[in-house]
């Protein structure tokens, strides 16, 4: 594995230890970076604080991405602890679950306003607050995206139409940063059995569907996405900007099932 060894950087969005920010903050624990964690509200901070223990975190900040004044809040407190920061993991995003279980038609203008806000915005205002701690060293910032941006997956809903917007964004943000040595990327894994997936209409079945698809015939693991993470955080990915990395087992290429499930 790659060492991150003297790098520090924040994580956003772990919600448990199931969570795919979980993943990769433990690996990027185990490559020796030093991390903090974001979270919202108590309940999340709960979940989170023994899991932070066990990779030696002790920072932890409340934060809604939603209100200005509660970022600036947050990166001002992150600022009192280290004068400058090598990544941060952007593992944000939200939808109303009752909208992802129906017509995409039926997508109310509240809805589709708050998930762009949360899931795609929220990288842009966080990339500006975390500008001004990589300028003079370089960084990486790192968002999660999946397929659903590109093709059309059940029940994704408007959830596709914001990473779409995610991603877009990530290409934008990674040319604008690249003159002060920021790369920007976004790790696109398959379906995994998190807490934010279990809201999406037929989760079961679209998991099962990739499983037995793809051409490794696996979703991928929590290990693999970290790995990638690693991997893009260290100086091997010092070149990688821009990209949308996939990490779900090729399920990407196909253009219809395996021969064995038509």
């Amino acid at each position: 594995m790659q060492s991150l060894s003297g790098k520090r950087g924040l994580i956003m969005g772990v919600a448990n230890e199931r969570s795919i920010a979980w993943g990769i903050a433990k690996a990027m624990s185990e490559a020796g970076a030093e991390l903090a964690f974001s979270y919202q509200g108590e309940a999340f901070g709960k979940r989170l604080a023994p899991l932070a223990e066990t990779v030696g975190s002790d920072f932890m900040v409340d934060v809604d991405v939603t209100d200005d004044a509660s970022l600036d809040a947050a990166f001002d407190k992150l600022k009192e602890r280290w004068d400058t920061i090598d990544f941060v993991v952007h593992a944000i995003a939200f939808a109303d679950k009752n909208e992802l279980t129906g017509r995409f038609k039926d997508t109310s203008r509240e809805n589709f306003k708050n998930s762009l806000d949360i899931s795609a915005y929220s990288f842009i205002e966080v990339a500006r607050r975390a500008h001004p701690m990589m300028k003079d060293n370089g960084g990486t910032m790192l968002t999660l995206t999946y397929q659903g941006s590109n093709r059309v997956t059940p029940y994704y809903n408007v959830m596709g139409v914001a990473k779409a917007a995610l991603e877009a964004t990530t290409r934008y943000l990674a040319n604008d940063l690249g003159p002060d040595g920021i790369r920007v990327n976004a790790i696109s894994p398959g379906p995994m059995k998190t807490l934010a997936g279990a809201a999406i209409g037929g989760a079961r079945k679209t998991f099962r569907q990739t499983e037995a698809n793809s051409p490794m015939r696996s979703n991928a693991t929590l290990e693999a996405v970290g790995g990638t993470a690693v991997y893009l955080a260290s100086e091997a990915g010092a070149y990688t900007t821009g990209e949308i990395i996939r990490v779900d087992g090729g399920y990407h290429v196909l253009g219809m099932p395996q021969p064995e499930n038509l």
